[in-house]
């Protein structure tokens, strides 16, 4: 990294430093002041439950109860109801293993759960700034904290897995290394949260995990009160392509006249160019799209039907 900075604080990820829902009642466990940096130990979403020799039969048991382990919450001096704080990612760190699995269909997670009964699950290698898959596929990771956030005004506890107005579980992909997101503040101190890192994502998480794995996230916090915004917002500098540069993609169209049904056509018609294709099982075939595939809506204005795509990268596969 070229940017310069220092460390002020630093949160482990001890039980003391976990929590696992939003409550503007849960006590802060740091109190840092505007500019000044902290560095989060973040623990992956299922909070420990599988490691790098767990198996699809382990991950099938796993419990949501509780899920998303999250570091925090910090305490931002001069962080009021109606200011916005500022939070610049300054670097993201993974620990060398992520995983992405989907669960037992029954669950109802996923985009396609009736398609995908049984439980699977690869353990992924992360070498510095990729990952391989099988049959040679590669694919470059761009870490990000999937859930980031701010306690709510409401009285709680609110459980972690729908996004909200003041953040959480958001996972939008491009909230990468240099990145900024702006939180609109609804509780004294703000009480900011972070965890559910990802190595690696495709737009749109489709079998609900992408590279989950534990990781260290360096933030930086100011106090915006001049802004005023009513749900988060970023800016970044990308990259908008998995590579980080404008590259021959290979696009399955869904068409519907409802967009989440256009979604899954889009993505079940990649899942059928993988497999006849590429040489994947149907499964492996799902776990790719959820890592790397970018869903993008191209058109919502010629009624009564609407437009989604799935973009796959043909870089990366292995060259002939």
């Amino acid at each position: 990294m070229s940017t310069q900075y220092t460390v002020n604080h630093r949160l482990s990820d001890k039980d003391e430093n976990i929590h696992n829902e939003w409550d503007r009642n849960i006590d802060p466990v740091l109190q840092v002041s505007p500019g000044e940096v902290v560095r989060f130990e973040c623990r992956d979403a299922i909070d420990r439950q599988v490691d790098v020799e767990s198996t699809a039969e382990d991950f099938a048991n796993i419990s949501f109860d509780p899920v998303h382990p999250l570091t925090g919450p910090v305490y931002i001096d001069g962080a009021s109801p109606g200011d916005v704080l500022e939070v610049e990612l300054l670097e993201l760190q993974h620990k060398g293993w992520g995983y992405t699995g989907f669960l037992p269909g029954d669950m109802g997670l996923g985009l396609l759960p009736d398609e995908f009964p049984e439980a699977d699950m690869y353990v992924w290698d992360l070498d510095g700034d990729s990952a391989r898959f099988a049959n040679g596929i590669e694919i470059p990771l761009d870490p990000f904290p999937g859930t980031i956030g701010v306690a709510p005004a409401a009285e709680g506890p609110f459980e972690t897995l729908p996004p909200r107005d003041v953040g959480g579980n958001m996972d939008v992909k491009h909230l990468t290394e240099g990145s900024t997101l702006y939180l609109p503040v609804e509780v004294d101190g703000g009480l900011f949260s972070i965890g559910d890192c990802h190595a690696a994502q495709g737009d749109g998480e489709v079998c609900v995990t992408g590279i989950e794995a534990p990781m260290f996230v360096t933030a930086r916090f100011n106090v915006r009160s001049e802004m005023s915004i009513e749900q988060p917002q970023f800016i970044s500098d990308g990259p908008y392509t998995p590579t980080g540069h404008d590259e021959r993609m290979y696009g399955t169209m869904g068409i519907s006249d409802d967009l989440m049904e256009a979604t899954r056509l889009a993505v079940r018609h990649m899942i059928d160019h993988l497999s006849d294709e590429r040489g994947l099982t149907r499964g492996q075939a799902y776990i790719l799209c959820s890592a790397i595939v970018d869903l993008k809506i191209n058109e919502v204005v010629d009624q009564p039907n609407w437009v989604v795509s799935a973009y796959l990268p043909e870089s990366i596969f292995p060259t002939e």
